[in-house]
């Protein structure tokens, strides 16, 4: 069942980098369940040939080209076919992304790099790019941008701390942007997604049984997230529905952050005994 009626995206032509793989092609099959008309990146032609050809199976359309979002003119030439193709985009999600867990002083420039031209420069090329676009053909129009917990708590994260660092820069090209190009009818929001397991991003985030489950319990939910849940609040995000949030951050990680946040709510692993026991010493001060 569906929470919205099935024509919410109907002809708006959707941009989604990364599409073709884990969280970028949920939120695409999402969007094509709704009416909307896709076109995906990502650097593997063959991956979204075979996406492609699986989203639209139940009917649909999904434009695909290759495209390495770290280089301009690459970003350049994909929405020259998308609009050659489609004639227009009213929505880009930035989704592209990577990242992994290391100690910071065993990283090189190189691996520091690696995340930072995907996810920092890759989001502001694409960003620019059509932006510049909309605004010369003065047409309106959404960019979503995934993001992270850590990016939008402020709080940063050891051990990806390439990632922290390149995902606040997009949260504040969001909110930059939402600002300064509001005048041009062009809205900007994101998503900030907590714990939500990937073929591929997941192991490379978690590579074992022991570290997934310090990590769950640290979600109050005791849950991860399904891909469903987020489709949904982006389906909701870049809809017609949602016009007057501009420049905003939603998260969605069954309260992770929160339980980070608050100095005491480690406590949270008490049992009643423990209650009782620190009740009857507190009784005594």
């Amino acid at each position: 069942m569906f929470m919205f009626h099935n024509d919410l995206l109907k002809d708006k032509v959707i941009v989604i980098t990364g599409g073709g793989t884990g969280l970028g092609r949920a939120i695409g099959e999402r969007y094509l369940q709704l009416g909307a008309k896709l076109a995906i990146a990502s650097r593997r032609i063959e991956v979204l040939q075979e996406a492609a050809q699986e989203m639209t199976k139940d009917g649909g359309e999904v434009f695909y080209k290759s495209c390495d979002v770290r280089d301009p003119s690459e970003v350049v030439k994909l929405f020259d076919a998308i609009f050659a193709h489609y004639g227009k985009i009213d929505v880009l999600v930035n989704n592209a992304a990577g990242n992994f867990i290391s100690p910071t002083e065993r990283l090189s420039s190189r691996a520091v790099d690696s995340i930072l031209n995907i996810v920092l420069h890759g989001t502001f090329y694409c960003t620019l790019e059509l932006g510049k676009r909309w605004i010369q053909e003065n047409q309106s129009g959404t960019m979503l941008n995934i993001v992270t917990t850590y990016a939008a708590s402020g709080a940063g994260s050891g051990y990806v701390v390439p990632s922290a660092a390149a995902k606040a820069g997009v949260l504040s090209l969001t909110r930059s942007l939402a600002v300064e190009w509001a005048k041009y009818g062009i809205r900007q929001v994101a998503i900030a997604p907590g714990m939500f397991p990937t073929e591929g991003a997941w192991s490379r985030l978690v590579p074992s049984a022991d570290i997934g489950d310090r990590l769950l319990q640290r979600v109050p939910l005791q849950r991860t997230g399904n891909k469903s849940e987020l489709a949904n609040l982006a389906a909701f995000l870049v809809s017609d529905e949602a016009a007057y949030i501009n420049g905003e951050v939603v998260t969605i990680d069954g309260g992770e952050w929160l339980q980070g946040a608050g100095e005491f709510n480690e406590l949270i692993d008490l049992s009643a005994e423990d209650w009782d026991h620190l009740s009857a010493i507190m009784r005594q001060k």
